[in-house]
């Protein structure tokens, strides 16, 4: 059945709402956290604790500190978003391009964005062998798409393409606008947990000297239990990330197919990528955004759904054949028996980017 541009339109809505519906929660799970972590301060320092006194204590915490929370989370999100482009170049180690750089490379992406009727994002480049991409960014300013030299050099030009406009749709749905502001706020509550953490292994090596009473116990204690309401909150917080990235991926996957009109080298490009996707040294909070990230965050929690769903969707939802290369293999895909259906690309290395154009510069490239 072949998707309509009205059920992608209501589908990407559908999202957005529900995207938006989940960050709404942000600002009030941040005092939930401060409300149960002033609750099991009051709960440990207070003998025989009354659940009145300590839901008291709590709200009198929300209701005289709320001011200063509220100005530390606006500092934290102004200062995030000024920089949080330099911050992504840094985490990510992408450098950007001009169309004097990139000349095939730009020009692929600004037609996109003509097609598409959207502002052309920056575009960057990753030196690394790895077949990836991702968008990133919060405003028409700060838009970003960043590509893998492996991946410009591993797929063919209307792979490219189709991995190009798939991060157009992420800016288009302006879920990557969302995804940006998630990473904020887990960022916020990751830091308060990581310095309270290193304060209570610094206590617990002091703790071990001989004059420690009780007085230090029962602050190491308080330490502790504020500890874990961090960690408890800031899970809580990853949890949605992980739902805003699995659901976005499949409505970019169809907007990249409304753009190209190709869904067989959408198709194509995801089986090129399956496995090749890792970039060595970037964080997890850089690992979502991408394209394709196979390597669960902390070994336990998938951010993207299965490539192989992700491609069976595409050929039910289009009508196309899944094409047969040899990475379909692992898929068990049935052949594809049009005659009109692209073939494989006979050297997918071909290489159509004019990296030499910067080979004096870049003396670090892996390529060389």
């Amino acid at each position: 059945m072949a998707i309509t541009a009205t059920g992608l339109q209501s589908a990407i809505w559908n999202n957005n709402l529900k995207s938006i519906g989940l960050l709404g929660a942000y600002p009030f799970l941040i005092m939930a956290i401060v409300w149960a972590a002033s609750a099991a301060v009051g709960f440990v320092t207070t003998p025989n604790a009354d659940p009145a006194q300590i839901n008291n204590l709590a709200n009198m915490v929300i209701a005289q500190y709320w001011p200063i929370i509220s100005t530390i989370v606006i500092i934290w999100f102004a200062v995030s978003y000024m920089f949080h482009t330099k911050m992504v170049r840094k985490m990510s180690h992408s450098h950007p391009v001009t169309r004097t750089e990139e000349p095939e490379l730009y020009n692929l992406l600004e037609n996109l964005c003509i097609t598409a009727g959207m502002t052309m994002p920056r575009l960057e480049v990753i030196e690394s062998h790895a077949r990836n991409a991702f968008a990133s960014g919060i405003d028409d300013k700060s838009f970003t798409v960043t590509i893998t030299r492996g991946l410009l050099q591993s797929l063919s030009k209307d792979e490219v393409e189709g991995v190009l406009a798939h991060e157009l749709t992420h800016i288009q749905n302006r879920d990557v606008r969302l995804l940006i502001i998630t990473i904020i706020f887990t960022g916020m509550i990751g830091f308060a947990a990581q310095v309270l953490w290193s304060q209570v292994r610094y206590g617990m090596l002091v703790g071990r000297r001989p004059s420690s009473g009780n007085g230090k116990n029962n602050g190491m204690i308080i330490l502790m239990v504020i500890l874990a309401v961090l960690w408890i909150g800031y899970f809580a917080t990853l949890f949605t990330r992980f739902a805003l990235s699995r659901r976005r991926e499949f409505m970019a996957d169809a907007g990249a197919v409304q753009i190209t009109k190709n869904p067989d080298a959408m198709m194509r490009a995801l089986m090129r990528i399956a496995g090749k996707d890792h970039i060595p040294k970037i964080p997890s909070d850089i690992s979502m955004l991408c394209f394709e990230n196979r390597v669960p965050f902390m070994g336990l929690f998938a951010t993207h759904p299965p490539i192989e769903r992700r491609i069976k969707t595409l050929s039910g939802n289009t009508g196309y054949a899944i094409p047969d290369l040899p990475q379909l293999r692992a898929f068990h895909a049935p052949r594809v028996e049009r005659e009109e259906a692209l073939s494989p690309v006979k050297n997918p290395r071909e290489n159509w980017t004019t990296r030499q154009r910067l080979k004096k510069r870049r003396t670090n490239n892996p390529w060389y």
